[in-house]
């Protein structure tokens, strides 16, 4: 292991200061590292960031979770391992601790680590008037009312099969990663990271019997955007991984089904799911 791209959030990093010291720490090792520094944008696609991440053999991301999941889309075409350092609280995907970072980059440059492989969703939008976007997420992709406090309608579609009318103020679709975000927040059910099943749960629905519900990660949702019940038309707000933020309104439509892209972490331990998640629910 010897090219590495660092990744810094520069609201974690500001000055680039612990990015220049890992990458200092890399050269005396004999190895290269470039940094690249991350403000959360997703406007267009940096053919930059992907060159210098192309022609390095690991991605180091420096910040918080949210850090490690806008790595990951930005990186998405590209087969390359990320390891999370973490700046922030205590995370799911950020493993590597500042004060220990040394250690750990000795093991990453030895080549003294294991993959663990995440799915990722993609999510293709389709407008009633032509056209369309898809972006990718590691976490969740969450459709939100937007502006009023008035609730929407979705129509939910199961392999095109109709499967009910939620209203509500949102709905979710989380990978087993995300299952420990919004997820979680919302009522949903925390999923072990490596199991293949995909997650949909309303946002405070208005109805009795709010339920989430489990399916494989073979499905493919499809939400449509119906008109309200008066017969207004409605308008939602899609986020990829609480990014990349597209409207939908009446008569458009989402399709979410698991990526062919994986993103590909390199852990130092073998530490059990229960374990960090025991650490993280202890914090609250």
């Amino acid at each position: 292991m010897k090219r590495f791209l660092i990744y810094t959030n520069i609201y974690k990093d500001p000055d680039a200061a612990v990015a220049n010291e890992i990458k200092d720490y890399l050269i005396s090792k004999g190895c290269e590292a470039d940094i690249y520094k991350s403000d959360g944008s997703e406007d267009e696609e940096d053919q930059e960031l992907l060159r210098t991440a192309g022609m390095t053999d690991m991605l180091i991301a420096l910040g918080g979770d949210g850090t490690v999941l806008q790595a990951a889309r930005d990186v998405k075409k590209l087969n390359i391992h990320i390891a999370g350092v973490n700046l922030g609280r205590v995370g799911y995907l950020t493993e590597i601790e500042k004060d220990n970072y040394k250690e750990a980059l000795d093991r990453l440059i030895a080549g003294d680590y294991f993959v663990d492989s995440r799915m990722m969703l993609l999510g293709s939008m389709q407008y009633a008037g032509g056209g369309g976007f898809e972006s990718w997420a590691l976490n969740d992709i969450v459709l939100a009312r937007r502006g009023s406090i008035r609730l929407i309608n979705f129509d939910i579609y199961i392999n095109g099969l109709f499967l009910n009318q939620y209203r509500a103020d949102g709905i979710i679709v989380t990978t087993p990663t995300g299952s420990t975000g919004y997820n979680l927040s919302a009522g949903g059910p925390i999923v072990e990271p490596g199991a293949k099943i995909l997650t949909l749960t309303p946002i405070c629905p208005h109805t009795l019997n709010h339920r989430s519900i489990i399916l494989s990660a073979d499905d493919v949702i499809e939400i449509k955007i119906p008109k309200a019940r008066e017969g207004v038309n409605q308008e939602v707000e899609v986020n990829f991984d609480g990014a990349g933020r597209k409207i939908l309104n009446t008569g458009d439509s989402i399709r979410i089904s698991r990526s062919e892209k994986i993103t590909e972490f390199a852990r130092l331990e073998k530490t059990s799911f229960l374990e960090t998640l025991h650490k993280k629910l202890g914090e609250n």
